[in-house]
C-alpha cells in the first residue's frame, strides 16, 4: 500500500500563489466580449454506468467510468418545469428557478421554503416534488485551470450528502483538502433504470498543495456566488418579478495581481452557460 502511494501520480494545482506574468488588466482586455463557461457533465440516464464527457468534436464524446478531481465549491439549486421530466430533456427553459436553493425567478417565484411545487407529494402521481432539487458540484481535475460542472439529480443528493458527512465533516476537514472519485451505480424504482453518482475519497493534501487547492477554493467560490448573484438578478428582471428580497452586496475579491476566476468580470460571466443546470 505504502508502495502505491509512493509510485501515485502526482495531482498538477493550478499556480494561485505566484499569479501569472500578465496583468488582469491584461487579460480582462483579451477577453472583452468574450464569455468562458464551464464543460458541463451530466448523471447518465437508464442506469448508464459511463459519464458521457464532451470534446472539440461534438459528435465524438469520450467516456469514462469515473471522474477523479478535487470539489473546490457546491452550492443547491431548483429548477421547475410545468411539464416535468419531458420538458428538461426538451431543453425547454424552467419556468421557475433557483440559483441556490432558497429563493426562485420565475413563476412562481418567491421563497422555495415556501412553495408548492417544493414539497413531497406535488410530484406526478403524488410522489415526489414538482420542483427538481440538485446539488452544483465544481470538480477541478489534475493539471486543469477552471474544473467542470456537474449537476446532481435528486436521487443522487443523498449519496453526496452522506459521503461528504463520513469523510469530511466526520474529521472536520474541508472538501476542497482531497482527491475524490465519482462513478456511476445502476439503480431501479420498480419500474424503470437510473444511474446513481458515486463517491469515494482517495487521498488527503498536505502542506504546501493544501494551501495551494483552499487557496484556489476560496477565490473560486467568491467568483460563483457573484456570478449566480447576477443571474438571478437578471432573471427576477426578465420575469417582472416584484418580490422584494435584500441580498449581500458582493464585489470582486481583491487578490492583488493573484488568482482569480474570472479575469475581469468579462472571462466567467453571468452571460455564459447557465451554471446550475
Amino acid at each position: 500500500m505504502n508502495t502505491q502511494m509512493n509510485t501515485r501520480t502526482p495531482f498538477l494545482l493550478p499556480d494561485v500563489v505566484t499569479g501569472s506574468d500578465f496583468s488582469q488588466e491584461e487579460l480582462a482586455e483579451d477577453m472583452e466580449g468574450l464569455d468562458l463557461g464551464f464543460q458541463r457533465i451530466k448523471i447518465p440516464s437508464g442506469g448508464q454506468l459511463q459519464f458521457e464527457i464532451p470534446t472539440d468534436d461534438p459528435d465524438n464524446p469520450d467516456y469514462s467510468k469515473t471522474l477523479e478531481g478535487v470539489i473546490v465549491h457546491s452550492h443547491n439549486s431548483n429548477a421547475y418545469w410545468p411539464g416535468g421530466h419531458e420538458d428538461e430533456e426538451k431543453n425547454v427553459p424552467p419556468q421557475c428557478q433557483s440559483m441556490d436553493g432558497k429563493l426562485g425567478a420565475g413563476c412562481p417565484g418567491g421563497l422555495c421554503a415556501h412553495c408548492e411545487h417544493n414539497i413531497f407529494g406535488s410530484g406526478p402521481n403524488g410522489k415526489g416534488k414538482s420542483c427538481k432539487n440538485m446539488r452544483v458540484i465544481y470538480l477541478l481535475q489534475s493539471g486543469g485551470f477552471l474544473p467542470i460542472q456537474i449537476s446532481l439529480p435528486p436521487t443522487s443528493i443523498r449519496p453526496y450528502r452522506e459521503f461528504v458527512n463520513a469523510a469530511f465533516m466526520a474529521r472536520r476537514r474541508g472538501v476542497c483538502g482531497s482527491v475524490v472519485q465519482i462513478g456511476l451505480k445502476k439503480m431501479n424504482n420498480g419500474k424503470d433504470d437510473y444511474s446513481v453518482a458515486t463517491f469515494k475519497r482517495l487521498y488527503d493534501f498536505t502542506g504546501d498543495d493544501l494551501a495551494k487547492v483552499r487557496a484556489y477554493a476560496d477565490s473560486f467560490k467568491e467568483q460563483v456566488k457573484l456570478i449566480l448573484d447576477q443571474r438571478m438578478a437578471e432573471r427576477e428582471t426578465s420575469a417582472g418579478s416584484e418580490i422584494e428580497v435584500s441580498r449581500p452586496v458582493r464585489t470582486m475579491p481583491d487578490n492583488e495581481g493573484h488568482f482569480a476566476v474570472g479575469v475581469g468580470a468579462a472571462v466567467v460571466s453571468g452571460e455564459g452557460d447557465e451554471l446550475p443546470l
